[in-house]
């Protein structure tokens, strides 16, 4: 009998790209990486663990723009012709290095491996939500929402109809694509303010997750600390990031992803390659990127990039093996002294992003294959959980005020509000001052409706935390900044037209043709709330 829980929780989101208006846009690769390296591996886990009889269980959300892009038939299209392009290289590859041993088995590795991308992408005709979604069906899976388009809800919290709108259009989406309201929400980058619960709890979601300090830090002071749940005043549950267990995966000190035998992610033949080689596999304009063909593995720590030993799956492989029986042992000795000193089942809610496992970390849905596997069969400590059906078994929880929190650096809103992206919050601040004026109009016409709906999605995806992040980072800071800009000034020319009574229709079209988020959204969600 098992006397503790596991939850894993997979946070699987990317921000809204899309580019109809180009025929090549890099960051639209971000989705087609993903796809490939995270979603499409996760996939066929799944899969493998239903056919040899393993019970699994994981929490899993897909935000409301990454299940639009999957969904977007332009953006399929573009995927297919991308796998299609990495097939050719991989191909051309083996020829290249028919005569060196190791990087023609590392080339037809990738060849097995890009195969069975596609076969899983065209058995599920390229709609990989309804993949998704039957493991939910099965309950193995269980999907919860995020924030409509992943805003930081802490540096709206002076528009709480700004709030709702991130919550409520999310819970929206989330019924139309999985066909019942979502239990529980993946609050964007963590991040919880003191009465965020209230609103939560009105859009008739059960849970949220946190930070640990979110917890920790609530009042009073929770008896067990993050092992339990807490439930807020509003009714709400509160489950809290697990601190040793998500360190020995994230952690680029000590964590698994550092191995020695692990593909190094740096080193692309994108920029290892003869230029006139790889060019028909780069940039249009000629500029070198990844590929997601990579030869070497890490080597070792201090080891430089020209240092880098080659690659091999075979021993990698076997490496998350080991790896998944360490955390394990570990998850079981620490549910077995948690259950003594608590004496009721402690749950230990271990929350990653999921482009960490496959993308970032090329073996990590080898790892989980093996941790679920393990976890069934070799060990009776514990049992995996979904966070909705601890809470059918564990109803009754001790009520706390949960802390103001993040999972961002200093665990706080530093990440989001800097020097680098502080510029952006008055633009945004003004936009939602607009939209919670323009949501108590009624439309004169069909055309004015069209136009403040667009104005809904335009303030949604500006407010986007992502491009906040990413200025902080200092990565694609010009693309960040772009866009933030873009959807400002399409927001601001549609509040100006609306109110002069002169919406240009063929400027409209176009935007709505861009911006195509949230088709059923209805403007009147900014309205002032009761």
């Amino acid at each position: 009998m098992a006397i503790g829980y596991l939850a894993l929780v997979l946070h699987a989101h990317l921000p809204f790209v899309r580019h109809p208006e180009s025929d090549y846009v890099l960051e639209e690769e971000w989705l087609f990486e993903a796809i490939s390296e995270t979603y499409v591996p996760l996939i066929k886990m799944f899969e493998g663990l239903k056919r040899d009889g393993v019970e699994f269980k994981m929490t899993m959300s897909l935000t409301p723009p990454l299940v639009s892009m999957l969904r977007d038939p332009l953006l399929q299209d573009r995927f297919d012709k991308h796998l299609r392009q990495l097939q050719h290289l991989v191909e051309q590859e083996a020829t290249r290095n028919k005569h060196h041993g190791h990087l023609r088995y590392l080339a037809e590795h990738y060849i097995q491996e890009f195969i069975e991308v596609r076969e899983v992408w065209e058995r599920y005709q390229g709609d990989l939500v309804a993949a998704f979604k039957q493991f939910q069906d099965t309950n193995n899976l269980e999907i919860i929402t995020c924030g409509a388009t992943h805003g930081y809800l802490p540096l709206m919290k002076m528009y709480p109809q700004a709030v709702w709108a991130q919550i409520k259009v999310a819970c929206e989406h989330y019924e139309e694509n999985f066909g019942c309201p979502p239990r529980g929400i993946w609050l964007p980058e963590c991040a919880y303010f003191d009465g965020l619960d209230r609103q939560i709890a009105d859009a008739g979601l059960r849970y949220f997750l946190t930070d640990c300090h979110g917890v920790l830090y609530a009042r009073p002071r929770p008896r067990f600390g993050t092992y339990t749940p807490i439930f807020t005043e509003s009714g709400t549950a509160v489950f809290a990031r697990d601190h040793e267990s998500s360190q020995q995966v994230w952690s680029s000190e000590v964590g698994y992803p550092g191995a020695p035998e692990y593909r190094e992610f740096y080193k692309d033949l994108g920029w290892e390659a003869e230029y006139e080689y790889i060019k028909p596999y780069i940039m249009p304009n000629g500029q070198r990127k990844n590929t997601g063909v990579k030869y070497h593995k890490i080597t070792g720590r201090g080891v430089g990039l020209s240092e880098k030993e080659l690659y091999d799956p075979y021993w990698a492989r076997q490496k998350t093996t080991e790896h998944a029986e360490n955390f394990m042992h570990n998850r079981g000795h620490q549910v077995e002294h948690l259950y003594s000193i608590m004496q009721r089942p402690p749950i230990i809610v271990s929350p990653y992003d999921a482009e960490l496992f496959g993308h970032w970390w090329y073996e990590g849905p080898w790892f989980l294959d093996s941790l679920f596997r393990k976890t069934w069969f070799d060990q009776k400590t514990y049992s995996m959980i979904h966070l909705a059906d601890y809470l059918k078994k564990h109803p009754t929880n001790q009520v706390c005020k949960p802390a103001q929190s993040s999972w961002g650096y200093k665990g706080f809103h530093e990440y989001w509000l800097n020097h680098t992206n502080s510029w952006i919050y008055p633009h945004l601040h003004k936009a939602a001052e607009r939209m919670i004026t323009m949501a108590c109009r009624e439309p004169t016409d069909e055309l004015e409706r069209r136009a403040l709906n667009q104005a809904a999605r335009e303030l949604l995806l500006a407010q986007s935390s992502d491009w906040a992040f990413i200025m902080s980072t200092g990565t694609m800071v010009p693309y960040a900044v772009r866009r933030t800009q873009s959807h400002l000034m399409r927001f601001n020319k549609l509040f100006e037209d609306v109110l002069q009574g002169k919406i240009d229709s063929g400027w409209l079209q176009k935007v709505e043709a861009i911006d195509n988020i949230f088709p059923n959204i209805d403007y009147h969600v900014y309205r002032p709330l009761l």
